[in-house]
């Protein structure tokens, strides 16, 4: 073989590995552009919300409930108690957002329950109360009348809902950035 043809071998193999290299060279950028384009396309927002738990103009908020109670079964409890007690079951609270639906709350043992909504109205006076089994010496429903916080506001008994019977609970309204009024 004649040692042009060998060079010219040499030359097509490297013009190859060149156009290999700057082609992916281009196809790296054009990722990299793309990628770019997506996580700034976000950030043209002229004045975001300093808002963590919802977006400037929402109708709805986060809310985090929290009960601060003991989440085992007291054993001092009046035999009184009991049709109470088998009546609540694990501590739930019914929210009038959710047309008073009973919905069970997390136990974070020992001493607490919590249980987050993002679907709260803004502005709007809304209610809930916590049933706890524990609460049934105080309360035949085993309603709660303390220890509720929302946001980290702690709450006050301050209305009635609808039971058996009206039972205590507590009412706030929510601002969009969050804060917690009663």
């Amino acid at each position: 073989m004649p040692p042009y043809r060998v060079t010219d071998e040499l030359v097509r193999t490297t013009r190859s590995t060149e156009s290999f290299s700057q082609y992916a060279v281009r196809m790296y950028a054009r990722a990299f552009a793309v990628a770019l384009s997506l996580v700034t396309l976000g950030c043209d927002e002229p004045n975001p919300s300093s808002s963590p738990t919802t977006p400037s103009g929402s109708t709805t908020a986060n809310v985090r409930i929290v009960f601060m109670g003991a989440t085992a079964r007291r054993t001092d409890l009046p035999t009184s108690a009991q049709a109470c007690v088998s009546g609540v079951g694990a501590t739930h609270t019914h929210p009038s957002w959710r047309s008073f639906a009973g919905i069970p709350m997390q136990p974070v043992p020992p001493d607490r329950y919590e249980i987050s909504f993002t679907d709260v109205p803004v502005n709007t006076r809304v209610s809930f109360r916590v049933n706890d089994q524990n609460a049934c010496d105080e309360n035949p429903t085993g309603a709660v009348t303390r220890n509720v916080l929302a946001n980290d506001v702690r709450l006050i008994q301050n209305t009635t809902t609808p039971g058996n019977g009206d039972e205590p609970g507590f009412a706030f309204s929510i601002a969009p950035n969050g804060a917690i009024s009663q």
